[in-house]
């Protein structure tokens, strides 16, 4: 545009113009044609998520609302079976139980989990071979983990009174013992999932800055001072994430607990899924086993949200 104009665009007239006025529409049809086409290609994920997903969600919760034993008739009762579950002294339990293995399983990890990611993220002679050594135990199946952990605690013959009597301690009754069951099997846990801990923190640490670091040093900072105002700080979002796998594998855990303790001694170790185990396939109760797990899914989108909250408060702020 030559210098001194007006900085107007001439538009087009006469049949130009008429020209455009019909390119558009028919621009938008042909993108509107294409769109309807795309669609079709939703529908068989439409379904299926449908027959997976909202069918079986939806039928759980209508048989909730029934008081219904397998071979018998089923009969209409509404809210009763939420109600019961408000009364009932063991589903409450192990409700408790839940949260205090969730919470040791959660809590030991992290903090195990991150004292080994700072120790292999230091240079030593064959820290990578140890390395490898340390991630071995997530690399096994929860089941066959137990079965060799249930003859460790095995209070005549197991390992571990074995080595407590060398250091000159009483021997233990570890899952045999009510107060003891529920440590006992965060112990197979901690063992078993501090390693994953580890790679998540390790993860992290590799991606930290070192200018923080360089400048602390100069200004005569500790290596506690360096860790408490800088390390932590930078990692949080990375134990974050791994609290919230920690939680999620603690609060479903089964299998272990399971084939180890059996909910026992008693009920002392028994979790809402073993509840629900038990409600679905020993006694057949699959109106009750349905309102337990509706409750169920109340609690676990409760913690996720809480979760998913902390870790958007703990997002690295670009400044």
């Amino acid at each position: 545009m030559p210098p001194g104009s007006n900085n107007r665009v001439a538009l087009p007239h006469g049949r130009a113009a008429t020209a455009v006025a019909v390119t558009v529409p028919r621009q938008s049809a042909f993108f509107a044609r294409r769109r309807r086409n795309y669609r079709r290609f939703i529908i068989p994920a439409v379904v299926v998520v449908g027959a997976v997903i909202i069918f079986p969600w939806m039928f759980t919760i209508w048989m909730s609302a029934f008081d219904w034993k397998i071979g018998s008739v089923a009969h209409f009762v509404g809210f009763d079976n939420y109600v019961g579950l408000a009364t009932n002294q063991r589903f409450l339990e192990s409700i408790g139980h839940t949260f205090y293995f969730t919470a040791l399983a959660v809590v030991f990890p992290l903090v195990l989990g991150t004292i080994a990611a700072l120790i292999f993220h230091r240079e030593f002679p064959l820290r990578g071979v140890l390395r490898a050594v340390f991630t071995m135990p997530m690399m096994a199946t929860p089941v066959a983990i137990a079965l060799v952990w249930t003859m460790m605690f095995h209070p005549q013959q197991g390992v571990l009174n074995y080595l407590l009597s060398l250091i000159g301690l009483p021997p233990s009754l570890w899952v045999y013992s009510p107060t003891l069951v529920i440590p006992s099997l965060v112990l197979v846990e901690v063992w078993h999932w501090t390693p994953l801990v580890m790679l998540i923190v390790l993860g992290g640490l590799a991606a930290l800055p070192v200018e923080p670091y360089e400048s602390a040093r100069l200004d005569g900072a500790t290596e506690w001072q360096l860790f408490r105002y800088i390390t932590l700080p930078l990692i949080a979002p990375f134990l974050v994430v791994a609290a919230v796998i920690r939680t999620i594998d603690a609060v479903k855990a089964f299998d272990t607990i399971y084939v180890i303790s059996q909910g026992g001694p008693g009920t002392a170790s028994e979790t809402i899924n073993l509840y629900l185990y038990l409600q679905a396939f020993a006694f057949y109760n699959v109106g009750n086993a349905s309102a337990v797990v509706v409750v169920f899914f109340a609690i676990i989108l409760a913690l996720a949200l809480l979760l998913l909250h902390v870790r958007q408060r703990t997002k690295w702020v670009a400044v």
